[in-house]
């Protein structure tokens, strides 16, 4: 493995998202490949995490957000009245309810079936498209 970039279990489990319990369980399972320090310390390769990386998107990637609270799903309803619109969309078996300008549905081409995510900041829910 020399030359290979090597991590800590906290800086893996910062690159997969998940905890630093739950990596140090993968590690003891082995179902993570690790390197030993001579002092006895796991060390996990970079390329180790490529296959529990998500998988680039064929499209073009959505803009990077600030806002950590963004629910993957697909849109349910679409109803535009005037300026305003409501748009319901299915996260993981709930409906997530947004009303947006009429003018966004229209740019972000917004469709029953499509998939969308939906941005939560405090009380306020946006709409993007991935």
């Amino acid at each position: 493995m020399q030359g290979t970039a090597l991590l800590t279990p906290r800086q893996a489990a910062e690159r997969l998202g998940i905890s630093y319990p739950a990596i140090k369980h993968w590690i003891l399972a082995g179902r993570i490949q690790t390197v030993k320090t001579p002092g006895g310390h796991h060390r996990i390769p970079l390329k180790a995490l490529e296959e529990f990386l998500p998988a680039e998107p064929a499209t073009a990637p959505s803009p990077r957000i600030s806002g950590r609270n963004q629910l993957h799903g697909s849109v349910l309803e679409v109803k535009v009245e005037g300026l305003l619109a409501k748009v319901v969309l299915s996260v993981g078996g709930q409906r997530v309810t947004a009303i947006i300008t009429a003018d966004a549905v229209r740019e972000l081409n917004l469709k029953p079936g499509e998939e969308a995510v939906a941005l939560i900041k405090a009380t306020e829910v946006m709409i993007a498209r991935t």
